[in-house]
């Protein structure tokens, strides 16, 4: 049969063909949409008419249909559903991508050409186009000499290489440090459903006998909360903390990406990669980061060293760092009366998807979703919901992939099938991916509070994708500046413990009553607990990946490991009590999936967030006519005009930090 990848499909919204789609179909599209593609971009090169934005910036961006549906559609596939086939392609393809990345960047008759249109005529879209676009071109290296390009061209590809390694071995590490106990006395303090969804995991890894707890992606395990048993919770924190070292490492590949990205830097022009990442956000300096990160560690860690002593005086000695979690839950239960564990009974999967996620989203902007089951997925637990807007008319297809296997990597996450386009009459697929913890045959998927809000943040970035109207897939819905995505998703976590939303989803998965007024005040005056713990933690990862990637090209690393222990403690981190959310040797967001130098955004972000948040607070709350506001000068916006820009026509002002340094208990922390 004719590979399905190589013309668009016929199905609604040009849905993949996942019913037939095979590790080969991905590889001949690549290959075959990249070539091309290069007769494409050739044909721009020839055209000896007067150069227009029609057959120029244009024509690039209608190019490569071909290669984008493999190359989206493979990655996203990769991603969730890692099969072994799939895998096996992951390097060529990324390869495939990179290499074409400089056919189109490094392309000096391309660049010329580009460069030979007068911009200054060019209006709206069209000139954020090409303002866009050169830029792009210039910090890929078009300036470059010859001998110049070639240099980066193989940086380029050794790290395509790199990061393929790391990914896949992060995946493999994952599984294979999968935590066995041999008897269910180990695991008291977890439910019976966790108990037996071990058991079964065991016996799906091959065990005769015993328990097996998965890792999942950050260092803090999510059943630290709940082991009871001291030594089960060092057994589970060691494996999680030994991810990367010893036997199949990657905390060598991350150093080498590390000083690949800063040689490649200095080729192009700036002191380090973080220069370079920069130069494409919205903040202004990797001072202005710098400082900001710092500000926030001083009050941070003031705040955490004082929760520590709470749990201690709850332990009764010194707790460590497997202890953190379980002694901060028992606080939560003995302060505030709130029993993580026991909440699980009220957010049953689809209570919280379809009353809550998505009764909320129609609320405020009108929007309704019907599940479709005539279109196939790339594995049986993808759900598929065609959306509609206030009018009726069809707005996109969101799919939900939400329970952990071993085929998945480690996460939450947001992306495309498709990008909107409306100047090609494209309508979006979007999709988010979590791992919730697959419950045993027959038992209901219940998630936790904190994996609650993870699925109304990601839909957060789903919306973002939908509501995007702009004309042109490279500026639509999240392609905007890394240290700005995260704000609308982050925006979207406020209705979780909303007084309009909670009661409609909060429901007893056995008895049908919903999670009572007093218990609902309890988790709300609970919300500063802990706040010095998960800053903390989420600084440390941010300060490592920032250390990282201000390495200049003749830095000498030495051992990786050490490096990063440096770099905490000169940072002021006690890491001994609070390690950094992720440690190098699994940091996939900054060796694997494009978040390099980036992975303050989340912070950087949550100014703009804790600010809107105060904005739908101070007028009203959840309402259409806010939800509207939003989306019109925001979400629908995607990087059509500068996204700062656009907040400052939605707030009336530029943000102020005050709002988050409230929300995270930081205001006369030190």
């Amino acid at each position: 049969m004719q590979n399905p990848l190589l013309k668009p499909s016929a199905r609604p919204y040009q849905w993949p063909a996942f019913d037939v789609l095979t590790a080969d179909h991905y590889l001949e599209a690549a290959k075959l949409g990249a070539a091309e593609q290069r007769n494409e971009l050739q044909r721009i090169i020839d055209d000896h008419g007067a150069p227009t934005f029609a057959n120029t910036f244009l024509a690039l961006e209608s190019s490569g249909q071909v290669l984008r549906r493999a190359m989206m559609t493979y990655f996203s596939v990769l991603s969730a559903h890692g099969t072994e086939p799939i895998r096996s392609i992951q390097t060529e393809m990324s390869s495939i991508y990179s290499a074409q990345e400089d056919e189109i960047y490094l392309n000096q008759s391309l660049y010329s050409r580009l460069q030979a249109l007068d911009c200054s005529q060019l209006t709206g879209e069209d000139a954020r186009l090409a303002e866009q676009t050169l830029k792009e071109f210039k910090l890929a290296g078009a300036d470059l000499d010859e001998t110049q390009k070639q240099q980066l061209k193989q940086l380029n590809a050794q790290l395509s290489e790199l990061s393929s390694q790391f990914s896949n071995r992060v995946l493999e590490n994952q599984n294979a440090h999968a935590v066995h106990f041999d008897s269910a006395e180990e695991l008291a303090g977890l439910s019976d459903q966790a108990i037996e969804s071990a058991a079964q995991a065991a016996k799906q890894a091959g065990h005769s006998s015993g328990y097996l707890l998965p890792l999942f992606s950050p260092t803090q395990q999510p059943v630290l909360e709940s082991l009871s048993d001291s030594e089960a919770r060092r057994k589970v924190f060691s494996a999680s903390v030994s991810r990367g070292i010893g036997e199949n490492p990657t905390v060598q590949l991350a150093a080498d990406m590390a000083k690949l990205r800063a040689e490649r830097a200095t080729l192009l022009g700036f002191a380090n990669h973080a220069e370079t990442v920069l130069a494409q956000a919205t903040a202004p300096s990797t001072a202005a980061v710098e400082e900001r990160l710092r500000e926030l560690t001083k009050a941070a860690t003031a705040n955490a060293h004082k929760e520590a002593e709470v749990l201690g005086n709850i332990a009764g000695q010194e707790v460590n760092a497997w202890d953190w979690k379980y002694y901060s839950n028992q606080v939560l239960r003995e302060q505030y009366a709130v029993d993580s564990e026991a909440l699980r009974d009220y957010f049953e999967l689809d209570r919280v998807l379809i009353d809550g996620v998505f009764a909320t989203a129609t609320k405020l902007y009108g929007i309704t979703f019907v599940e479709r089951f005539d279109l196939p997925t790339y594995h049986e637990q993808v759900r598929v919901f065609e959306v509609f807007d206030a009018d009726g008319s069809p707005l996109a297809l969101y799919t939900g992939d939400y329970l952990a296997r071993e085929t998945k990597k480690g996460g939450a996450w947001m992306t495309s099938l498709r990008d909107a386009a409306s100047y090609f009459d494209e309508r979006p697929i979007v999709t988010n991916t979590l791992n919730i913890s697959a419950p045993a045959e027959g038992d209901p998927i219940l998630l936790t509070l904190d994996e609650t809000n993870t699925l109304f943040h990601e839909f957060g970035h789903a919306l973002h994708g939908m509501f995007s109207n702009g004309q042109y897939a490279s500026l639509s819905g999240t392609s905007v500046p890394r240290d700005f995505v995260e704000f609308p998703s982050q925006v979207n976590e406020m209705w979780v413990l909303d007084k309009q939303v909670l009661p409609g989803y909060a429901v007893h998965h056995q008895t049908g009553q919903s999670l009572d007024a007093q218990t609902i005040s309890k988790i709300r005056a609970a919300g500063l607990w802990g706040q010095g713990f998960a800053t903390t933690e989420y600084l440390a990862a941010s300060v490592l990946d920032w250390a990282w990637h201000t390495i200049s090209a003749d830095t000498a690393i030495g051992d990786p490991v050490q490096f990063e222990q440096q770099v905490l403690e000169d940072a002021g981190f006690d890491t001994a009590l609070i390690p950094p959310r992720y440690r190098t040797g699994y940091f996939q967001h900054i060796f694997a999936n494009g978040y390099s130098a980036g992975y303050y955004s989340y912070i950087w972000s949550e100014v703009l967030d804790a600010d809107t948040v105060q904005w739908f607070e101070e007028n009203g709350g959840l309402m259409r006519e806010n939800g509207n506001r939003f989306r019109e000068e925001l979400l629908s916006r995607g990087n059509t005009r500068d996204p700062l820009e656009s907040y400052e026509l939605f707030r009336g002002r530029t943000a102020r930090v005050e709002p988050l340094l409230r929300r995270r208990g930081l205001v006369n922390a030190e």
